[in-house]
């Protein structure tokens, strides 16, 4: 430092840190994950239930008879009538809970960090992410007893049992219709992601009925299945961008590194849609869901609450809650493609 001068450093020095310089702090807060989206709450539907045990009837019509036909004047027999299946699914209660202090409430902190209004804020994102974890998920149903056992609401990934291709020794779960639960799957070997996986699943959804338009796994799954469309296996299944879109001659082009589309066999237009809330599963492994968004709900019993608490002290306290529920309500209108690799080159076949 200067000894003919009072400078910064004499200041910074003087009665001990932190000196007589006032803090230079930006009166902003920055958090890097609040805007991650929910891509299945987002695309799924809503509605609402009135019993923690909600049910749903499933029907289809019956199989094509080739060889219907007739005597002219004959008397009417059989009976061709047909009854659907009841299926349904837990609720599942989540909260957050705030708790500030009279003092933090009224300091001046930064970005109100400190305050009830701003926590309260963020803590309901935190509930919208939890839900969308749980439900893109293969979390089990659970019925609530009322005692020790909380109920949890089955996750789609344990709901789809009929269009699924699974590792060794991997196995789904599914509704059973005697405990009126949804089982979590048994995981497999993992192994790489063909396309060939792809467009088998898509055929039975197809075949089905379904119309399945989502393709949605992990990021790094995801990653994986843009590099393949961009390589040369991946040639037939991808449109090359057009440098002349317009009739123009364009002065320059935007290099294209992700394919957020591709249309299937069918004529479908399958968006590919990455989730950064879905969760790995044994470390490494993760679902690669095929879905009609059409056969998905997000329910809930009296929405999203936000309940102040009785006061034990100097503070003040909230709780945030939700009793919610998943409903897949067409398990075979998707199609699960389970114990895959994240990480792992995806191929042709």
């Amino acid at each position: 430092m200067s000894t003919a001068n009072l400078d910064a450093a004499d200041l910074a020095a003087a009665l001990a840190a932190p000196g007589l310089i006032r803090e230079d702090v930006e009166d902003t807060v920055y958090n890097l994950d609040e805007g991650i989206p929910t891509p299945l709450i987002d695309m799924a539907g809503g509605g609402s239930f009135d019993n923690l045990y909600s049910e749903w009837t499933e029907d289809d019509l019956t199989a094509v008879d080739t060889d219907n036909a007739s005597v002219d004047g004959a008397d009417a027999s059989g009976n061709d009538t047909k009854v659907g299946i009841r299926v349904g699914n837990r609720a599942q209660l989540s909260d957050k809970v705030v708790r500030i202090s009279h003092a933090s409430e009224a300091v001046n902190s930064i970005g109100s960090i400190g305050r009830i209004a701003y926590q309260v804020a963020k803590r309901l994102m935190d509930l919208r992410r939890d839900k969308e974890a749980i439900a893109c998920g293969r979390q089990a149903s659970v019925a609530d007893d009322g005692n020790t056992t909380a109920g949890r609401t089955a996750g789609l990934f344990a709901w789809i049992k009929t269009n699924t291709d699974y590792g060794v020794g991997g196995s789904a779960g599914g509704f059973n219709t005697g405990t009126k639960l949804v089982a979590t799957p048994t995981a497999g070997t993992g192994r790489a992601l063909t396309w060939a996986n792809v467009r088998a699943r898509l055929l039975q959804v197809y075949n089905a009925g379904g119309f399945p338009s989502v393709l949605m796994s992990v990021p790094a799954l995801i990653q994986g299945v843009n590099t393949f469309l961009f390589s040369d296996a991946g040639d037939p299944y991808r449109a090359d961008p057009t440098a002349n879109v317009q009739g123009t001659s364009p002065a320059s082009q935007t290099a294209q590194g992700y394919i957020s589309v591709v249309l299937s066999d069918f004529g479908i237009a399958l968006r590919i849609v990455d989730n950064r809330l879905q969760q790995l599963y044994n470390t490494t492994l993760c679902d690669v869901g095929i879905l009609d968004p059409r056969y998905i709900k997000i329910t809930s019993l009296f929405g999203t609450r936000n309940d102040e608490l009785g006061k034990t002290g100097h503070s003040e306290m909230r709780l945030l809650s939700e009793h919610w529920m998943t409903k897949v309500t067409r398990e075979d209108a998707h199609a699960n493609i389970a114990d895959i690799t994240a990480t792992a080159a995806v191929t042709a076949s």
